[in-house]
């Protein structure tokens, strides 16, 4: 057989063999001496003699080491660990020669390798230098040189005419307060720029909160006390009040009038600052019936603070009964007969509560308090003919 015609693999058809078949290959028959040489020692230094002993400072050595080439598998082909040929040196070194140029196409330095939209030519070719314009002086002032003016797309978004309506205007206001709120609310940024940051607006507000309970502490004014006067908790009218209000005892109908003042002490140990009364009103009952006999206005008065002032409440006692056996009647009318008619010339005492409704300045609502008198004389006395 031809064995031109037939593969390489000459192994594969019985022919003969290459010194490529690393497996059929036929190696000659090498003798060893001493020992069987160990491939792994002998890749450091194959041509060393086998030492008999393990002392590598005293045993025999070769002063340079060695490649074991049976160790490894034959390929054919040699090439030096180092030293190699570079072709990027070689082509440095062939200047002037057909040497392909990978950047060619791009920098404009090289030759060119594409020859599309008919370029052929291999070189760079510089453009021609432009001419400025020259201007013509014989164009006058008014002449308007026309322009090409691209034809003009969509003027507004959608976006943009949203916010050039009065929502959106107030939304895109909304939004950067919400965003500086939340900038000062994480300390980036005071009320005022850099100024007055959280910490401080907290600290401040304590600080203000704190000066003004010390104030109102101080100015808030307090409901006084009122006390009767205990030698004359009733005393006759005087000046105007006396003549605006009549006095009499009437049995049929029954009824009586007469002006008086009731002689208060106020206490106002308690206030810091004087205190003023827009209003105050007082209102007698009968202490056994209930029933109201008087009525009172103090009007609009000052009062100073820390000290114990006494005031006259002006009464106006009216009282109308159906008939003279009425108990309230009847107990008023005993209080105020003449004396003259009593053996031991002691009448009987006025039994009474009064009611004060009372509106300072300083204070949100009206104030009420109340006292009683059990012991009081009548400060009017009846004509003993009258009675």
């Amino acid at each position: 057989m031809d064995y031109d015609r037939k593969s390489n693999v000459s192994s594969f058809y019985g022919g003969r063999k290459g010194s490529l078949d690393a497996l059929n290959a036929e190696f000659p028959a090498t003798t060893a001496t001493g020992r069987p040489r160990d491939d792994v020692s002998s890749f450091y230094n194959p041509d060393q003699v086998p030492r008999n002993s393990m002392d590598p400072l005293n045993g025999p050595r070769t002063s340079t080491a060695g490649y074991n080439r049976g160790s490894f598998f034959h390929a054919g082909r040699e090439e030096p660990l180092k030293g190699g040929s570079d072709e990027e040196e070689e082509a440095g070194n062939h200047v002037g020669e057909d040497i392909w140029d990978v950047y060619a196409d791009f920098n404009n330095t090289g030759p060119r390798y594409s020859s599309a939209y008919g370029q052929t030519e291999k070189g760079y070719q510089q453009l021609p230098h432009s001419t400025p314009k020259q201007e013509d002086d014989n164009i006058g002032a008014s002449t308007v040189e026309m322009v090409t003016v691209p034809a003009l797309g969509p003027e507004w978004g959608r976006s943009e005419m949203r916010d050039m309506t009065k929502a959106g205007r107030r939304e895109k206001k909304a939004d950067a307060r919400r965003e500086k709120f939340v900038a000062w609310n994480r300390g980036e940024r005071g009320i005022c720029g850099k100024y007055f940051t959280r910490k401080t607006f907290v600290i401040t507000i304590f600080c203000l909160c704190a000066i003004t309970a010390i104030i109102l502490g101080f100015t808030i004014p307090r409901v006084p006390a009122f006390s009767f006067d205990n030698d004359a908790p009733l005393q006759a009218a005087s000046g105007d009040w006396n003549n605006s209000v009549p006095t009499y005892f009437n049995r049929a109908p029954a009824n009586f009038s007469f002006p008086a003042f009731a002689s208060l002490q106020v206490n106002t140990d308690n206030n810091y600052v004087p205190i003023h009364f827009k209003s105050l009103k007082a209102s007698v009952y009968d202490l056994q019936t209930s029933r109201l006999v008087g009525v009172g206005d103090w009007g609009s008065h000052s009062l100073p603070a820390k000290s114990f002032p006494e005031i006259l409440v002006p009464l106006n006692f009216t009282y109308v009964a159906s008939n003279s056996s009425d108990q309230t009647w009847m107990n008023w009318y005993n209080a105020c007969k003449s004396r003259t008619l009593f053996a031991d010339g002691q009448r009987d005492p006025l039994k009474f509560r009064l009611v004060l409704d009372m509106s300072i300045l300083g204070l949100p609502t009206s104030h009420q308090t109340s006292t009683q008198v059990s012991d009081a004389s009548c400060p009017i006395e009846l004509d003993p003919q009258h009675s």
